[in-house]
């Protein structure tokens, strides 16, 4: 399922916990985060914190926000042992063709 924060829609790409709640990202995503591939949500002593990450072949990937190192960065930089969940940004090409895909599966379905 696709959500929209702003003008991107992304998908859930990891969310063990079932901690995601898009009424509270809503609240805390600003446009700084439009351009990440990725944003991670943790919640820290029960405050939701972001952080964006990009893909490894996206040219503005430096080490610290490198989805690559997304674990090494929750064992750092996050509480332990804490809640978290991953979205990733659904490119606005692969989200027309998913939309028609779903639209020409539907047609079909009878």
């Amino acid at each position: 399922m696709a959500y929209k924060l702003l003008e991107n829609e992304y998908d859930i790409e990891k969310d063990d916990n079932k901690v995601f709640n898009l009424n509270e990202i809503e609240t805390c995503f600003t446009d700084y985060f439009l351009p990440f591939d990725y944003v991670l949500g943790d919640y820290s002593y029960g405050k939701l914190r972001l952080k964006g990450f990009y893909d490894k072949n996206n040219k503005k990937v430096t080490k610290i926000n490198n989805y690559n190192d997304i674990d090494e960065y929750i064992k750092k930089y996050c509480a332990y042992n804490c809640k978290f969940f991953i979205i990733k940004k659904i490119k606005k090409w692969y989200f027309l063709l998913n939309c028609v895909l779903n639209m020409i599966k539907y047609l079909y379905k009878g």
